[in-house]
């Protein structure tokens, strides 16, 4: 807990089952989140644009991270009055401050694979 001066301000702790962190937490560690964050990271994009650039993403899924991201004021839908109507999601502010933490563990991925992928092959030989 921080204090002010006017009233104490709660931080949160994430290993509270009632804290508001463990929704956040759920948010950016979900792989659709990661990926749809990565990809508007290099700029504005369309619903296809995404759905194209993200394999295995389903329009229901990608619609439902899309909502959550911007009910989370992390990503910006603007609408275009146009014929057809044009729709473009980006990153807000707050967004565009998940680009390093995220790249980072999509990097520790990377990076690590191999790794992974042999400890789970010999855990399932051994299971």
């Amino acid at each position: 807990m921080v204090t002010t001066q006017s009233e104490p301000v709660y931080r949160g702790n994430p290993y509270e089952a009632s804290c508001p962190t463990r929704r956040i937490l759920d948010r950016v560690g979900d792989r659709w989140t990661v990926l749809v964050v990565g990809i508007l990271g290099h700029g504005d994009a369309r619903f296809s644009e995404l759905r194209r650039s993200i394999e295995g993403i389903s329009q229901k899924m990608l619609t439902q991270t899309l909502r959550g991201l911007e009910r989370d004021g992390l990503v910006r839908r603007t609408v275009y009055p146009e014929v057809p109507v044009r729709v473009e999601y980006a990153l807000t502010a707050a967004g565009r401050t998940l680009l390093e933490p995220l790249r980072a563990l999509q990097e520790w991925s990377i990076e690590h694979l191999g790794v992974v992928s042999a400890s789970q092959e010999a855990y399932d030989r051994a299971h």
